[in-house]
């Protein structure tokens, strides 16, 4: 056959592939075939990426619940108790601590020293203080790690979860799960290895764009997966009113067929993937909806999540979280929206936290009782903290914070009954033992048995890194 003649039959194969794909009307969207990129050739669905020797050395942990309070939850409502803020509550905020500092919506007002509203008291044989806003985490006090001295370079709440989740504020770069999932891959076929799911109440809940779990310049099996609490939990994965599973199973078969032959020509890794991602969605068909039945959940644990089956709150998040954990999910995402508190701060904070400290409790609980937080990560926090200084505007309010703020972590390696890093008398300044961004993903790594110098990926003519170019260093105080 000449040149000619082969490029005819080529054009004529794709378009035969594309009528037959656009006529069949199974199902399979453009979300599920997004949602099933997870591995690079049937039965290698829960590997890591080829050739990498991974991990390091022996992890201390095999997953990652990362609890996403989105907004910027506030350290001095929760975690880092200033006892000098109330008896300076109203005086003006002194100009050695906020000049040419980075502020958000404060620019060119008098800023004014506002004092918790709310008391704090200690708990567990660690003396940690917790907030009265939190008293169902202040029970995790000799199981947590409360870090008072983090700090992030982005002020404004999307590039701050974009470095939150990436380690810069680049568009476009592989998120945290992403990296974690292409090095050590995932425990389960029939799941995604990164999950993502979000809930939403409280103040001006931001939108969280699917970049944030998005797989940048790593295959794109590598994607977290979005699952929705209520309705179908990935969209069109599900057949359609009279496919049976045979026939799906036909359709599927015919597609990969027709990708792979293909494939011959193009040699294209994304094709892999495509075959891979259909596999996926056949087993997910059955793994998806026994994930989400409840039904054979303990009324007790229940109750104990505060959970209601389809309610998509972050009770029911947090339940699934445990039961995506125990089939094997790698990294585990869940968002909760609402905590951007420039005004009515005690009632919003009273909303968030009735909607999430419960929940955050029940889920170290369950994974305690079912043995499985010792090789757990579970990670508390926002993109950035509130400001020590009044915001009027809609009642008493703080506004965005990147100088010091709070997160905690717990489970596998970590230290428990520890408070970490201080910032100064105001909880403006983290002023001891401070911890970047890149330092939090850096010891993350760690945990799961990565050496975040050694991990890379050639991009651009570089070896590029989750922790960037810049000196992040391993929190090994934390550690146990």
């Amino acid at each position: 056959m000449n040149r000619k003649s082969l490029l005819q039959t080529e054009q004529l194969n794709a378009v035969n592939r594309r009528t037959f794909l656009t006529r069949s009307g199974v199902g399979l969207g453009s979300a599920a075939f997004c949602s099933m990129l997870a591995a690079d050739q049937p039965g290698l669905i829960d590997q890591p990426e080829k050739n990498l020797k991974l991990p390091h050395f022996p992890p201390r942990i095999k997953r990652v619940i990362f609890l996403c309070m989105a907004g910027g939850p506030s350290h001095l409502e929760t975690f880092d108790y200033k006892p000098e803020l109330t008896r300076l509550h109203g005086q003006p905020m002194p100009e050695s601590f906020t000049q040419g500092q980075p502020i958000a919506q404060l620019q060119g007002q008098a800023l004014k020293i506002q004092e918790p509203l709310c008391k704090f008291s200690k708990h567990g044989n660690s003396g940690i203080e917790f907030s009265d806003y939190v008293p169902w985490q202040s029970k995790l006090a000799d199981d947590i790690c409360v870090i008072k001295s983090m700090v992030t370079e982005q002020i404004n709440h999307d590039p701050a979860h974009t470095f939150m989740n990436t380690g810069t504020a680049i568009s476009g770069r592989p998120s945290l799960g992403s990296w974690v999932t292409y090095g050590l891959g995932s425990e389960t076929e029939n799941l995604p290895g990164f999950v993502v799911m979000t809930s939403v109440g409280g103040r001006n809940p931001q939108p969280i764009a699917s970049r944030q779990w998005a797989s940048g310049f790593l295959p794109s099996r590598f994607q977290g997966v979005e699952f929705n609490a209520s309705g179908d939990a990935v969209h069109f994965v599900k057949n359609p009113p009279g496919i049976s599973r045979p026939a799906q199973r036909r359709l599927i078969e015919s597609i990969n067929q027709l990708n792979q032959h293909r494939n011959r020509l193009l040699h294209n890794p994304e094709t892999d993937t495509r075959i891979a991602a259909y596999e996926m969605a056949f087993r997910m068909q059955t793994a998806v909806p026994d994930l989400m039945d409840l039904s054979d959940e303990p009324q007790h644990v229940m109750e104990m999540y505060g959970a209601k089956p389809g309610d998509g709150s972050f009770a029911s998040n947090c339940l699934l979280a445990r039961r995506l954990a125990e089939r094997g999910v790698r990294f585990i995402q869940l968002y909760h929206r609402g905590w951007d508190h420039h005004g009515d701060l005690k009632k919003y904070m009273d909303i968030c936290c009735g909607l999430t400290d419960k929940p955050t409790w029940a889920l170290m609980q369950d994974l305690k009782q079912r043995d499985m937080l010792k090789d757990t990560l579970v990670l508390w926090g926002g993109e950035f903290g509130r400001t020590p200084m009044f915001q009027g505007k809609g009642g008493v309010g703080r506004d965005h914070h990147i100088k010091g703020f709070s997160m905690w972590m717990a489970g596998g390696g970590i230290r428990g009954g520890h408070a970490y890093g201080e910032t100064d008398d105001l909880g403006y300044h983290a002023v001891k033992d401070v911890v970047h961004v890149r330092d939090l993903h850096a010891t993350l790594l760690h945990l799961l048995g990565i050496d975040h110098e050694r991990f890379t990926f050639p991009f651009q003519g570089l070896d590029m890194k989750l922790t960037g170019v810049e000196k992040a260093r391993v929190v090994k105080d934390i550690l146990t």
